[in-house]
């Protein structure tokens, strides 16, 4: 049965935060709230956690993963960002996006695309996830939490936690989240692209 754990969403209790932490650390699936959805997380390099987020939501091998980072500290650990797309991305975070960047030697071979060497990376507008990123020491390893078959996301983590109570081990709820998943813009070319419209404005990519 999966832990559940409620918290303050502006105020999240530490010792609650330091007990999710080490889910995680132990190898732990957890749900998360984000600035977006509700997501899926386990720790850097877990890749029975990324098998697990796979069966739950059903996808294929060509699924993009996301990293969740706390700052750019840690995003520029994964991702290559040159100056100017530094300027765009740092005036679109925190918040609902997610990017899709050149990836450095330190980046998880699985959550790169194969051939184009890229990987996904956002840095969340929350309160709670960015507490457990600082709690962690490293990003999250992620998936937004939309369940094969439906087409809104869960936003309630009671209810989360009575549909997944079997296969994952925490959920951590801060009250409701949103729907939308994040704004996906593509900086791997010459001109950033925006391959998914989302919770973020794309208007400032275009």
């Amino acid at each position: 049965m999966a832990r559940y754990f409620d918290v303050h969403p502006k105020n999240p209790q530490p010792r609650v935060i330091g007990q999710v932490a080490e889910i995680v650390r132990a190898g732990g699936l957890v749900v998360y709230p984000t600035d977006s959805c509700f997501a899926l997380g386990c720790r850097l390099g877990n890749g029975e956690g990324l098998d697990r987020i796979r069966a739950i939501r059903k996808l294929d091998d060509r699924h993009h993963f996301t990293l969740v980072c706390a700052d750019f500290v840690q995003l520029g650990q994964f991702a290559r960002v040159d100056n100017t797309v530094f300027r765009a991305v740092r005036a679109a975070t925190p918040g609902k996006y997610t990017f899709i960047l050149p990836a450095t030697k330190e980046a998880p071979r699985r959550l790169m695309h194969p051939k184009r060497r890229t990987i996904g990376v956002r840095i969340p507008d929350n309160t709670v996830v960015r507490a457990l990123l600082a709690e962690l020491g490293e990003p999250l390893m992620s998936s937004t939490l939309l369940l094969p078959g439906e087409e809104d996301a869960l936003t309630q983590g009671w209810e989360i936690k009575e549909r997944l109570d079997h296969v994952v081990d925490a959920v951590l709820d801060a009250g409701d989240c949103g729907v939308v998943p994040t704004t996906v813009v593509d900086f791997s070319g010459d001109e950033p692209e925006v391959v998914r419209e989302g919770a973020g404005d794309p208007g400032i990519f275009t």
